[in-house]
């Protein structure tokens, strides 16, 4: 169970924490600025985010499970693998880069789409969640391919619920988290679970014919990685370490997770050693902090 339940929950923490925090800051937003008439437009303009993300994970289940079949269907998961884990690797450092400003922005543009009447700003709350919930959708299909069970989908549940309840007591100032240490663990996490989808898509290459090598294993831990044992959840579940895997499968997990975790890493160990020759900031200097209340 853990397998698939520890990736699905972190990817729907991760995922669904970002689109909780823009919900708010335009929520926030319109209610400190007394333009509470416009909170149905933005609710609107979410609702039809959520209903196309998930019209858009039954069509990739429908047309892989459904239309495709052998080495289609092992295609069409490869390069959804390989989609995903492109969209993830963006998505990381895009959100490392624009945690800074990112209140700011969503502000300008509601207060650019306000000017403009209703339509705009449906879409503008639209346009700030679709993002996130096509990248969770299809983080989530690449990830749960294989699944046999309604483990993955109890997983994504519980943590896009664990995100809504964290928002909730985000805004109502009952919780205070550290976005900076959030955004780098969970985005490191994600890492190491998109060189696992990488790492599963070139399976999928090898199965349909694409790539050689099916049966050139790297190595043979079934003797002691045992999948029911707790080490084994996580080594698979979080790491994608698996028992039995190709020569080209490790090989494309290493070279996508050592030279993407370094750069990811890398800025913030300078920063750090910048910050331990300056005097330290005071709470409101925070450079990720999103006020997402009223």
């Amino acid at each position: 169970m853990g397998q698939v339940f520890l990736p699905s929950y972190l990817i729907g923490l991760r995922e669904g924490l970002e689109m909780v925090l823009v919900v708010s800051v335009l929520v926030a937003y319109l209610v400190k600025t007394g333009r509470r008439a416009h909170l149905v437009p933005v609710w609107a303009g979410v609702a039809g985010a959520v209903v196309l993300s998930v019209g858009f994970g039954a069509v990739l289940s429908y047309v892989s499970s459904t239309v495709l079949g052998g080495p289609g269907q092992e295609l069409f998961d490869a390069i959804t693998s390989v989609i995903a884990v492109a969209l993830v690797t963006w998505m990381v450092f895009w959100m490392r880069r624009t945690a800074r400003r990112l209140s700011g922005e969503l502000r300008g543009r509601l207060d650019d789409a306000v000017g403009l009447g209703v339509g705009a700003v449906v879409g503008i709350a639209f346009a700030s969640v679709i993002r996130e919930g096509l990248e969770t959708t299809l983080l989530f299909f690449a990830s749960a391919q294989g699944a046999v069970s309604a483990t993955p989908v109890l997983g994504l549940t519980a943590g896009l619920a664990t995100s809504v309840a964290a928002g909730a007591a985000l805004y109502a100032g009952a919780l205070r988290i550290n976005l900076t240490r959030f955004f780098t663990i969970s985005g490191v996490l994600l890492i190491f679970i998109a060189a696992g989808i990488f790492k599963y898509g070139v399976h999928d290459f090898q199965e349909a014919g694409v790539l050689p090598g099916l049966t050139t294993y790297a190595y043979d831990a079934s003797g002691w990685l045992v999948p029911g044992s707790w080490y084994g959840v996580v080594l698979d579940g979080v790491f994608h370490i698996s028992a039995r895997p190709t020569v080209l499968e490790t090989a494309a997990y290493l070279a996508y997770l050592v030279p993407v975790l370094a750069l990811f890493l890398l800025p913030g160990l300078r920063a750090r050693r910048a910050a331990a020759t300056t005097p330290a900031p005071t709470p409101t200097d925070n450079p990720t902090h999103v006020d997402a209340r009223p």
